[in-house]
């Protein structure tokens, strides 16, 4: 699937998608100061498009450009009415959302702060992050040589362009040698996430994943959180543990908002479980897509319709 669409907004302007375009000297493609979120909008059963915790979303971008220390000309009001505008003008019922604040050209340098701060907000058509597939029959994993971005080099719970060479690094080498994502450890040795996946394990009724110390807490995650405390035959526990939690585990998987609810077969050339989707997450993926499209009342608050 491709990214093309009619229509980007920018600045407060609707730009064909051929002329949205920036300067080759815009300060952030030299320097990665800058902030982006992944939104999901799915048809709901009357067929408009309904955005997933889209204000959660948007507040964590704004926040992700206050620990940046810059100024965004939009309010949250602003930015939430151009991501829904974005879905109508390009009559897209299902799509994914890309907010982007970026710093343009003008003052070349670290200590530059005079660059204009630009928002920008696509949207296109895209399916299964890690593959129709994988969502099945799970994917494959590697653990990772290159360590999580270490929490007070690089803030994690901020959703920055740059700290995202880290992920791409990994990923890179977990794909050429054969495997379908990363799982990255921190500097203590300890699980942190995917390249782009927050991640859990599930271990009999116990169902782990780790703080929000060492990772980019996940709005993905949070819904899954909220899954998993409501059923009753499963604990939720949020604690630090190893890579050889994965290799024990009855099963696990990986959430983002890409992703969704993706299983994982194998870590390392081990299995994990059975080596295929379990039930605990062929229950909670199935929940979880039926509550992003409006079939979970009790969850229906979370969705915006465009």
């Amino acid at each position: 699937m491709g990214i093309e669409s009619q229509w980007i907004w920018m600045d407060g302007e609707m730009v064909p998608f051929e002329k949205a375009t920036t300067h080759v000297l815009s300060h952030t493609l030299h320097y990665g100061l800058g902030a982006f979120e992944g939104i999901r909008a799915y048809a709901q059963p009357d067929g408009r498009a309904g955005v997933w915790r889209l204000d959660e979303h948007l507040d964590r971008l704004l926040g992700s450009m206050a620990v940046l220390r810059q100024p965004v000309g939009f309010s949250l009001d602003e930015i939430r009415e151009a991501c829904l505008e974005v879905l109508r003008v390009n009559d897209f019922t299902s799509a994914y959302l890309r907010p982007l604040i970026f710093l343009g050209h003008g003052e070349m340098g670290l200590g530059a702060r005079s660059n204009k701060v630009h928002v920008a907000i696509a949207a296109w058509k895209w399916g299964a992050y890690l593959g129709a597939e994988g969502m099945q029959r799970g994917v494959h994993l590697r653990t990772s040589s290159f360590t999580r971005n270490h929490p007070n080099a690089a803030m994690p719970r901020a959703k920055v362009v740059g700290h995202y060479v880290n992920s791409i690094l990994a990923r890179y080498e977990a794909n050429d040698d054969g495997y379908d994502e990363a799982l990255m450890l921190d500097h203590t040795g300890m699980v942190a996430e995917g390249t782009g996946e927050n991640i859990f394990v599930v271990e009999g009724s116990k169902v782990l994943t780790p703080p929000a110390t060492n990772i980019l807490p996940g709005i993905t995650r949070r819904t899954l959180m909220e899954l998993i405390e409501r059923d009753p035959e499963l604990t939720l526990c949020v604690q630090p543990f190893g890579r050889d939690a994965l290799y024990m585990a009855d099963e696990a998987f990986m959430v983002g908002t890409a992703a969704e609810v993706t299983p994982i077969a194998l870590l390392d050339k081990r299995k994990v479980g059975g080596g295929s989707r379990g039930p605990v997450t062929e229950r909670l993926q199935k929940l979880y897509l039926d509550a992003v499209a409006g079939r979970v009342d009790w969850m229906s608050h979370h969705i915006t319709v465009a």
